[in-house]
C-alpha cells in the first residue's frame, strides 16, 4: 500500500473510499508491515500481513488468514502478479470453490519482456506452474482497457482466462481552485508565471523521462518563459542520470524536481501548468493521466498510454510514438495549437474524464462484473 508504488495504489485508495461512500464495505489485504508508516491512520480497513521474506514478498500469514476470513466476503479481487499475494490467494482458495477476481494492472505488457530479457526467462520459470494457474482459476481478469487485453496475451504463449475489459477511473479534484495553485506555486515559487509542461509520475525508464528532456530541449529551450516539472518519487535512483543529460543539454535550470505530491499540492500542479507530458514505454491506463484530465488539462501522451484511443477520440489531448520524434511532435504541435484550440481541448479533456474515467463508472462496472452481468461464458 506504498503510495510510491504509483497509480496502482492510489487508483485502490480512491476506488475503496468511494465505494464506501455508496455503502460497500472494502478490507484490503496486503504484504506491507502493520509497522508501515503509510499505513498509520489510513482511511481504509487494511490487514498487513508482513513483514515479508524476500522480493518476491512471501509471508506465512497470508494463506492461514484467507482460508478464515474469505468466505466473510463478496468478492475477493487481487491486484497485480509476480508477487506471492497472488499464488497464494490461488493456493487458498483453489478446493474452497470461493472465486477471486484479478486486476493485472498491465504487469503481462510485453514491453517489460522486451527491456528486461533475463526476468523474463526467470518470469518463464516461475509462469506455468503459479502465475498461469491463477489467472487460468480465476472467476474473471479484469483489464482497464482494450488495448491492455491485447497486448496482454503477446507475453506467454501459455495463456488462458476468462477476460473482461471493465471501466476504471478514479475521483476529480476538490477543494478550492485558487488556494491549491497558489499553494504549489508558494512551493515552488520560481514557476510562478512561467509556462509550465508537468510529469507526474514515477521518475522510472518506462516513463521515458529521458524523452520528456530531450523533445524539451529541443523544442522548448529556445523560449525562456518555459519550464519542465517533473513532479514524483524517484523509485530507481535514476534523477542523477537525468540530471547530468540536462546539464549536457543546457536546461538542467529549466526543470524543477518537486518529489512525490498529493493532496493540494498535487491539485495545484494540474492548475498550473499549461499541459501535461508522458511519452510512456508502457502505461497500463495512468491514473495521473486522467486526474489531467478531470483537472481540464490537456495530455500530450505516447500511444503506448493504453487509454490513447479514448483521449484522441474525444479530442483530449495529442498522441505520438514512444519515440524522441515521437515526444518532439508532441510539443511541437502543441506549441502550433491557437489559444482557442487549446481552450477547447481543455474542455474536451474533462468530458473525457466525466464520460470514461469518473469512479462511479468504475463501481458501476465492477458491481456488474462481479454480480456475474458481464461475465464471459
Amino acid at each position: 500500500m506504498n503510495p510510491l508504488a504509483g497509480g496502482p495504489m492510489e487508483g485502490l485508495t480512491r476506488l475503496a473510499l468511494a465505494m464506501a461512500e455508496q455503502g460497500h464495505v472494502n478490507e484490503i489485504l496486503c504484504l506491507d508491515s502493520p509497522a508501515d508508516e503509510w499505513l498509520q491512520n489510513s482511511p481504509l480497513i487494511v490487514h498487513a500481513m508482513g513483514p515479508t521474506i524476500t522480493r518476491y514478498g512471501y509471508t506465512p500469514r497470508l494463506i492461514p488468514w484467507l482460508r478464515q476470513h474469505a468466505a466473510e466476503y463478496g468478492a475477493v479481487v487481487i491486484r497485480g502478479v509476480w508477487q506471492f499475494h497472488s499464488f497464494g490467494t490461488w493456493l487458498a482458495l483453489r478446493k474452497t470453490g470461493i472465486p477471486y477476481f484479478i486486476f493485472l494492472h498491465g504487469m503481462l505488457d510485453p514491453w517489460f519482456n522486451r527491456k528486461y530479457p533475463f526476468k523474463h526467462m526467470k518470469k518463464w520459470l516461475y509462469w506455468p506452474w503459479a502465475e498461469y494457474r491463477v489467472l487460468r482459476d480465476a472467476r474473471a481478469v479484469l483489464f482497464t482497457s482494450e488495448e491492455e487485453r491485447r497486448l496482454s496475451r503477446q507475453s506467454f504463449w501459455l495463456y488462458r482466462c476468462r477476460e473482461v475489459v471493465v471501466n476504471y477511473g478514479t475521483v476529480g479534484p476538490t477543494g478550492d481552485r485558487i488556494a491549491q495553485q497558489e499553494a504549489f506555486l508558494s512551493r515552488f515559487p520560481e514557476l510562478r508565471g512561467k509556462r509550465l509542461a508537468l510529469h507526474i509520475g514515477r521518475i522510472h525508464h518506462k516513463k521515458g523521462c529521458d524523452l520528456l528532456i530531450e523533445g524539451f530541449a529541443e523544442v522548448l529551450a529556445s523560449d525562456p518563459d518555459w519550464r519542465l516539472v517533473f513532479a514524483g518519487p524517484d523509485q530507481i535512483g535514476w534523477k542523477n542520470d537525468l540530471v547530468r543529460m540536462a546539464s549536457k543539454l543546457g536546461i538542467a535550470d529549466r526543470i524543477t524536481w518537486t518529489g512525490m505530491v498529493a493532496g493540494d499540492l498535487k491539485w495545484g500542479a494540474f492548475y498550473s501548468a499549461e499541459c501535461f507530458v508522458l511519452p510512456s514505454h508502457s502505461e497500463n491506463f495512468g491514473i495521473a493521466v486522467a486526474e489531467a484530465l478531470a483537472s481540464g488539462l490537456p495530455v500530450l501522451i505516447s500511444n503506448k498510454v493504453n487509454i490513447w484511443r479514448e483521449i484522441e477520440q474525444d479530442g483530449g489531448g495529442l498522441v505520438a510514438p514512444d519515440t524522441l520524434a515521437g515526444t518532439i511532435s508532441l510539443l511541437q504541435r502543441w506549441l502550433a495549437l491557437s489559444a482557442e484550440e487549446k481552450s477547447v481541448m481543455s474542455m474536451n479533456a474533462q468530458a473525457c474524464f466525466f464520460d470514461k474515467f469518473e469512479v462511479r463508472k468504475t463501481i458501476a462496472g465492477f458491481l456488474d462484473v462481479w454480480g456475474g452481468k458481464t461475465l464471459p461464458i
